[in-house]
């Protein structure tokens, strides 16, 4: 059983670490587009193997909040850090719908390709939003869906008027030519109304 565990996670992990994406979307080029300070914490949503996470930490001075429901991959995540000498990631093992993290603490939320099968996205969106500062911000990565598309997508339309409702303001919407996995995506910058 153990072994089949162990397959599992590595099958996750070389799925999370996807070259495509790297290469077509660096994390630094998503984090340059927001205004990151020494100072800020960040969350991470759906962490994962540290895709942003782990670029975010070296950014600042503040903390890098990584949640993820796998604490498989949070214990691997943790491995990557402390071979980068980061000290400033703190996992999380739980969920979207309750973010185990006080309210006013966040500067900047990020989820990449974490909330298309989030429902209802309106709760976890109103969680962002409560942990966020005033006036913090939050970046979102999205598939755009196709009509051929199997698995849960959100469209770009819905995740911003989800975003308004949510007490968002939309800082910029970004259709990147640039693909994940043959599959287009959208990159939505927001922030919390003041």
């Amino acid at each position: 059983m153990r072994q089949n565990n162990s397959e599992k996670l590595t099958r996750k992990i070389n799925m999370l670490e996807n070259a495509d994406r790297k290469n077509n979307f660096p994390a630094e080029d998503l984090l340059n587009l927001l205004p990151i300070k020494r100072s800020d914490n960040i969350l991470d949503l759906g962490a994962g193997t540290g895709y942003l996470a782990l670029p975010a930490a070296k950014q600042i001075d503040g903390i890098v909040y990584a949640l993820d429901l796998d604490v498989d991959i949070l214990t691997y995540l943790e491995s990557k850090a402390k071979k980068e000498k980061l000290d400033n990631i703190k996992t999380i093992e739980g969920s979207f719908e309750n973010i185990p993290l006080e309210n006013n603490t966040i500067d900047i939320a990020l989820a990449s390709i974490a909330l298309h099968e989030v429902n209802p996205l309106s709760n976890t969106l109103k969680q962002i939003n409560r942990v966020l500062i005033e006036k913090g911000y939050f970046l979102c990565v999205e598939f755009e869906p196709k009509e051929t598309s199997v698995s849960p997508r959100v469209h770009s339309s819905v995740m911003e008027q989800e975003l308004l409702n949510s007490g968002f303001d939309i800082k910029e919407k970004i259709l990147p030519s640039n693909k994940v996995a043959n599959e287009a995506i959208y990159i939505i910058i927001a922030q919390k109304q003041g």
